[in-house]
């Protein structure tokens, strides 16, 4: 993301910061806390986005926790359709959670005001351009959006209440513009927290491995569309004053000018080009103070080693998507994070171990503390795949063999002998496959599965389903070119500029790309197992499946929100005869992170 952080400051100096005028407070009904509601704060081009503004009613001059969001500053997660089965889901979590605060205040995926105020913090919540009181076009993770977070930032830095420090704080969307902005170094931000946020725009939302995510579609449905500005049939309701979050009514004509639907965007642009370039920041330009707090499904790591700040940290946790966010320890760990970055306290946070991993096994979890990611003393461990037999062994396959499978089938699967000893792989996956189809293209979808000695597939909670394999894989064949230079032992770096079509039945290989990095003890008996196919993994109504200690969850089979299978997706092209080899010339295996030695 290329935006000069001179012009930036400057257009933002030059309109003088209008709108530091605030609302008249409305009362927060919590002790010590000043409550300023639809604060405008005048953009570089004359827009008003509107803001919450959280603040210890006692005089001076406070650090400032910010986000924006398209979700509603004023929307209760316990009312709105969109979130009422989060936060169902969060108080059977955590069901004292309301007695440590009114909950009044709590947003979806945002943190409460009310465990951060009196803690000497000041919360400020604007909805983006386009979103509940903000006026404009919705147009989400676009230059423009992230020009507008810089200019609040900088206009919260020099406010009177303000101690000139601000820090970032929310999830999955709230964490994404996190390293957007970061990149335009706004005056005035001193250090970011996101909590299971993408970074790169084209790679980890758009397109997985080149084929498009069209899950982005429920979520503009369902949670963004609702809160568009001037939506009158919104079924939000302001929390506040018992109205509408959305502001006054636009006709429908309006509505539709006024907003860009990200997957009908992103289907204009099958390639990583300008589009993505101006969306997927610089990381050479975060410098800022990092904790980047990652799951092992959907959104990992790679903020975490784009970002060029000297001091940053790496938590990777398993389970769901939001409720770890408002855990009692989650809120200590943001605490000493900011306490020592925004107010300069000696709180011992510089040795907090750089990286820590919730690392999984079939009867539970358990941290583990390292300095540096991947783990030192991980050790590439290579298991081959052996169509003719159908199994994964570290053992070289000598002899070539191949097998064809529908390319919108079930496809192969591979297994292992049984564990013989316990054994750990935490880390990056790799993949290397030759394939060929009967088309000029194909679709590859990779799952890696961990099976107990009854045959069973042990599934865990992911960030967005509660049955998740070790990880996921995609590759758009046509897309198979590599970056040697951004590539590692693991991971190919597929630049995804351009198509290059298969001739019928010839054999390519090609490097399937695992976003996320995966972790788990295998106990001694269990087995790994390998599926390839040409559609999304999933377990289907008569699977057998067992899910991992510490998630007490109802079965389901879903192949969960964030789908990379097109529905539209030719079949004349992607769903013909597809081909696998393996041994002798054809080496096709599964890289694994095997941890040698573990403390």
């Amino acid at each position: 993301m290329q935006y000069s952080r001179v012009i930036v400051l400057s257009l933002a100096l030059s309109i003088g910061f209008a709108g530091s005028g605030l609302a008249e407070p409305v009362k927060s009904g919590v002790p010590g806390m000043i409550f300023d509601h639809d604060v405008p704060v005048t953009m570089t081009d004359g827009v008003q986005l509107r803001a919450n503004i959280y603040r210890p009613e006692k005089p001076g001059r406070y650090p400032v926790l910010m986000l924006m969001g398209p979700y509603g500053k004023d929307t209760s997660m316990a009312d709105a359709p969109a979130y009422k089965t989060s936060w169902t889901k969060l108080i059977a979590k955590y069901p004292d959670l309301c007695r440590k605060s009114s909950c009044r205040y709590i947003r979806f995926e945002a943190p409460d005001p009310e465990r951060w105020v009196p803690n000497g913090y000041i919360v400020i919540h604007a909805d983006v351009r386009g979103a509940g009181a903000s006026p404009g076009v919705l147009d989400p993770f676009s230059p423009r959006e992230t020009q507008d977070y810089a200019t609040l930032i900088t206009w919260a830095a020099h406010q009177p209440w303000s101690s000139g420090k601000v820090g970032l704080l929310g999830t999955s969307f709230q964490a994404i513009n996190q390293y957007q902005v970061a990149a335009l170094q706004p005056e005035g931000l001193a250090a970011i927290l996101p909590w299971e946020g993408a970074y790169d725009i084209y790679r980890e939302i758009a397109y997985y491995g080149g084929i498009l995510n069209v899950a982005w579609e429920f979520w503009w449905t369902h949670q963004v569309l609702p809160n568009q500005n001037g939506n009158a049939e919104t079924p939000m309701r302001n929390s506040i004053s018992g109205g509408t979050d959305t502001g006054a009514p636009l006709s429908a004509d309006i509505l539709k000018q006024n907003r860009v639907d990200p997957v009908v965007a992103f289907s204009k642009h099958p390639f990583d080009d300008a589009y993505y370039q101006q969306r997927t920041p610089d990381g050479a330009r975060i410098t800022v103070p990092l904790l980047d707090v990652a799951n092992w499904t959907d959104w990992s790591t790679q903020g975490y080693l784009a970002a060029a700040s000297r001091q940053k940290w790496l938590r990777i946790q398993t389970g769901d998507h939001m409720t770890p966010f408002y855990s009692e320890q989650a809120l200590a760990l943001q605490k000493r994070f900011f306490d020592h970055f925004l107010k300069g306290l000696d709180n011992g946070w510089e040795k907090e171990p750089r990286v820590a991993v919730r690392v999984r096994r079939p009867d539970g979890t358990r941290w583990r503390y390292a300095s540096a990611w991947p783990l030192p003393g991980t050790h590439p461990e290579r298991w081959n795949l052996n169509v003719a037999t159908g199994s994964m062994s570290p053992e070289a396959v000598s002899a070539t063999a191949s097998k064809s499978y529908p390319g919108l089938g079930e496809g192969l699967t591979f297994t292992s002998a049984p564990f013989e000893r316990e054994t750990e792989f935490t880390g990056p996956v790799g993949v290397r496959l030759w394939v060929s189809s009967s088309t000029r293209d194909m679709d590859v979808f990779a799952a890696l599965r961990l099976i107990d000695p009854q045959g069973r597939d042990v599934t865990f909670m992911g960030n967005s389903d509660p049955n998740v394999p070790l990880g996921l894989g995609y590759l758009r064949v046509s897309q198979r070119a590599v970056d040697p230079a951004r590539s590692t032992i693991y991971t190919a770096f597929h630049p995804h500029r351009a198509s290059e079509p298969m001739t019928p039945w010839k054999l390519y290989p090609i490097d399937v790309a695992f976003t996320e990095p995966t972790s788990i003890v295998i106990p001694e008996g269990y087995r790994l197992a390998l599926t390839i196919q040409g559609k999304d993994f999933g377990y289907g109504p008569d699977a057998h499946i067992v899910h991992a200690k510490d998630y007490d969850l109802p079965n389901s089979h879903n192949s969960g929100l964030f789908f990379a299978a097109h529905p539209n997706r030719d079949p004349a092209i992607y769903g013909g005869t597809d081909t696998l080899a393996t041994g002798g010339e054809y080496p096709s295996y599964v890289l694994l992170p095997r941890i040698v030695s573990r403390r």
